[in-house]
């Protein structure tokens, strides 16, 4: 494996990374309705949390 190899690869990782990030970006995006509130928060963070804050 030369010099030329190792950046095709390199390069190849870093190209599937980014694409990678834009796709679950896109979906996480495109899941959260026009009507749902942005709160934040975490995934694992339910409306179940909402109780304990009052």
């Amino acid at each position: 494996m030369n010099q030329s190899d190792l950046l095709f690869l390199v390069m190849l990782l870093i190209g599937l990374t980014t694409l990678t990030v834009i796709i679950v970006q896109f979906v996480r995006s495109r899941r959260r309705g026009p009507g749902d509130d942005d709160r934040g928060g975490n995934w694992w963070e339910g409306p179940w949390d909402d109780d304990r804050k009052g």
